[in-house]
């Protein structure tokens, strides 16, 4: 959803105070660079679901008979749906930057996902305008394929610490088939890459001179 000060998430209190704190890079909330509190400016991993929504990067997505699996384009990540009938754990090991995910298909055209066991704040943010997220979070992913070349994702999210009720993150978002050839450019957050940039452009943009 756009961040434009009218589609937002229905905040609890604490959710709100917690978005207050972000200072996002995007959105109409944006600051300058160096002002930014995102995790991702330190190269940390984005977490899921915010590698859904950043900035239309490319997905593969790979198929064997007990699990799909999705690698992302940034930072070359990837996640790990099973899809050979089990449940959740009843007892989940420590939380993850991707969670633990189980996929069905609920008929020959869209197949559904559902992740538990994600890291929150503050290790992690919902998307990069600072919506944020807790290790509660509940996630269902619906993948609607349309026709040959053409899928629909839609996202749902659920947090009681942080929503009052259930919200719709990405509605239908269309994503296009690829030749099978298609070669997907790597793009990796480097540490050093973001000091220089932070030095260069970040800094001088956000109105702070370091000696």
């Amino acid at each position: 959803m756009p961040s434009d000060g009218v589609h937002e998430p229905p905040f609890t209190p604490a959710g709100k105070a917690v978005y207050d704190s972000h200072k996002a890079l995007f959105g109409y909330r944006n600051v300058p660079p160096s002002l930014s509190n995102d995790p991702r400016n330190h190269c940390d991993p984005l977490g899921f679901p915010r590698a859904d929504f950043y900035q239309l990067r490319h997905t593969e997505i790979l198929q064997n008979p007990k699990q799909v699996v999705i690698l992302y384009q940034y930072d070359k990540r990837y996640r790990v749906i099973w899809t050979d009938g089990r449940d959740f754990p009843k007892e989940l090991p420590d939380d993850r930057w991707y969670g633990y995910s189980v996929g069905k298909w609920a008929d020959d055209t869209t197949f559904v996902v559902n992740t538990i066991g994600l890291l929150g704040e503050p290790r992690v943010w919902l998307d990069e305008t600072g919506r944020p997220m807790s290790d509660q979070m509940k996630i269902e992913e619906r993948f609607h394929r349309v026709n040959s070349d053409r899928m629909e994702i839609t996202v749902m999210v659920e947090d009681p610490k942080y929503f009052t009720r259930p919200w719709v993150a990405m509605d239908k978002f269309p994503m296009k088939l690829q030749s099978a050839d298609y070669d997907i450019i790597e793009m990796l957050c480097a540490p050093s890459d973001m000091e220089s940039y932070s030095k260069d452009f970040g800094d001088p943009a956000s109105g702070i001179v370091k000696k």
